[in-house]
């Protein structure tokens, strides 16, 4: 019985893992089935490619066939594996030499008469082809995003019949050339000088870009919180390659893929605070990435949620990952972002106001700011409040620096800390923390005295050294001083005002 194999890609997680599309001719009456776990768009390929193969000046087999998705036990979804049915059938029938299917994997999924329509994963397939030595095909829609690989051959067709002539030799495609790094099409950034006034705001936006620091930011509402948030990428390096690649991939998974022009930006995710704590975190029934996971190597900035969806935040905070647990199935997805969270210091959001008068009561503005967990909120390494400022202080305030001035600095700060530690302040922990977080006499009493007088933990007073470290490399200083120590000191005090 004729068979022929045809290496694809089906998507767990982030990763892409190998699935072989097997084509089975033998004899009985004509059928056309699908096995290998294969759910309902999977199963309806068989009318695709039908119609496909014979639109294409092909002739469909009238045969018994059987197409078997291996491995069987790994769900597969989604139309992209409808060009490697084709191309398997064909090569089975004798229609294309199945020697030509070895090193080659292939996704994309068929139009009726023949064409090739976009799908999402393409960047993970990619990459994972990369890895196995393996030359990959994808339709025409995707030959940028799989290009952004750089790791294999990238053909890319726009129908069946191109890819059938490349496979035949008679009419190969050029491989595609990566040209998705070049920056004239890059989003611009919003500017720091937008915000008037709020320099002791600045200055901890600043501290958090330079060590990868989570922030908290509170205040009455009109003083500038979601304004500071949202200027946050404009601070930061960019990405990394490897950092990009991850990025990219994750985001490829989306119905929309991934924006060429984000190429090499963190990503700046502000979810709807009545996002659910699913959308956050991802899940489904094929577990897909969260907001958490698509603000990777990014910003996750955060507004009035209710508590339950907050305390989703806890595990990635620290870990980095978020582990999504099903019935059937188990993912693990990449979370290591920087949180900015804002908050007002009560429901109507004027307690302290000098100029409005808060009408909460106690009990309001207590269940109110528990929805900020004691242990969530030392999971904040910078908590700063926002005030409200007089109209002559607005009117009369200086435009001071802009981002692309801080960015460089942030920049020298951040290569500081790769060069040194091969990692930003937030994430030092164990021997690294105490090697380059190391203190004087005069740092080690003061920063007891703060343990002390601010009850803090061992974790906060771990991140008062992070946040204390990322001022020091700000300044350019090679250890740590008072003044620095002392600075970091201060941005942990709103904890224990929100704490009574």
């Amino acid at each position: 019985m004729p068979l022929a194999i045809v290496q694809s890609r089906a998507l767990t997680g982030i990763q892409a893992a190998g699935v072989a599309v097997e084509c089975d001719l033998g004899p009985g009456l004509p059928t056309f089935a699908v096995v290998g776990l294969a759910e309902t768009a999977v199963k309806e390929a068989r009318d695709r490619v039908r119609s496909a193969i014979q639109n294409s000046g092909f002739e469909f087999p009238a045969r018994r066939m059987v197409v078997n998705l291996a491995p069987a036990d790994l769900p597969k979804e989604g139309g992209r594996f409808d060009l490697p049915m084709a191309i398997g059938i064909l090569a089975a029938s004798g229609q294309l030499p199945a020697a030509a299917l070895e090193k080659l994997e292939m996704i994309g999924e068929l139009a009726l008469d023949g064409s090739l329509r976009p799908v999402t994963g393409t960047l993970s397939s990619a990459l994972a082809a990369g890895q196995a030595g393996h030359a990959i095909l994808v339709p025409q829609g995707n030959a940028r995003e799989a290009a952004f690989a750089q790791s294999t051959p990238v053909f890319a067709c726009a129908n069946l019949a191109q890819a059938a002539a490349h496979l035949r030799g008679t009419d190969r495609l050029p491989e595609v050339v990566c040209d998705a790094e070049s920056p004239e099409s890059a989003l611009p950034y919003l500017d720091l000088r937008d915000v008037r006034g709020q320099e002791s705001a600045k200055r901890a936006l600043i501290v958090a870009a330079v060590g990868g620091h989570h922030l908290l930011l509170s205040g009455p509402p009109g003083t500038g919180k979601s304004m500071l948030a949202a200027r946050l990428p404009g601070l930061l390096p960019p990405l990394h390659r490897s950092e990009a690649l991850e990025v990219a991939a994750i985001h490829s998974l989306q119905g929309d893929g991934f924006d060429i022009r984000q190429w090499g930006r963190r990503p700046f995710r502000s979810p709807h605070h009545s996002a659910s704590s699913a959308a956050l975190v991802g899940g489904g029934s094929h577990p897909r990435p969260g907001e958490i996971s698509l603000a990777h190597h990014g910003i996750l900035s955060q507004y009035e949620f209710p508590r339950a969806v907050l305390e989703v935040l806890r595990e990635p905070l620290e870990s980095g990952e978020i582990h999504i647990a099903r019935a059937a199935r188990r993912a693990t997805f990449p979370a290591r972002f920087q949180l900015v969270a804002a908050m007002n210091p009560c429901p109507c959001g004027h307690l302290g106001d000098p100029q409005q008068v808060c009408r909460c009561t106690p009990a309001q503005i207590s269940q109110y700011r528990n929805r900020l967990s004691g242990p969530l909120l030392d999971r904040i390494d910078i908590q700063m409040e926002v005030p409200t400022l007089p109209v002559s202080a607005l009117q009369g305030a200086t435009q001071g620096e802009s981002s692309i001035y801080w960015r460089e600095r942030v920049a020298l700060a951040v290569e500081c800390q790769w060069q040194r530690q091969r990692m930003r302040n937030a994430q030092l922990q164990g021997e690294l923390l105490d090697r380059f977080c190391a203190l004087d006499s005069a740092g080690t009493r003061l920063l007891s005295r703060a343990t002390e007088a601010l009850h803090l933990s061992a974790r906060g007073y771990h991140r008062v050294l992070r946040v204390a470290r990322s001022i020091a490399d700000l300044e350019g200083s090679e250890s740590i001083l008072p003044r620095h120590l002392a600075e970091a000191v201060q941005y942990r005090r709103m904890a224990q005002s929100l704490a009574q």
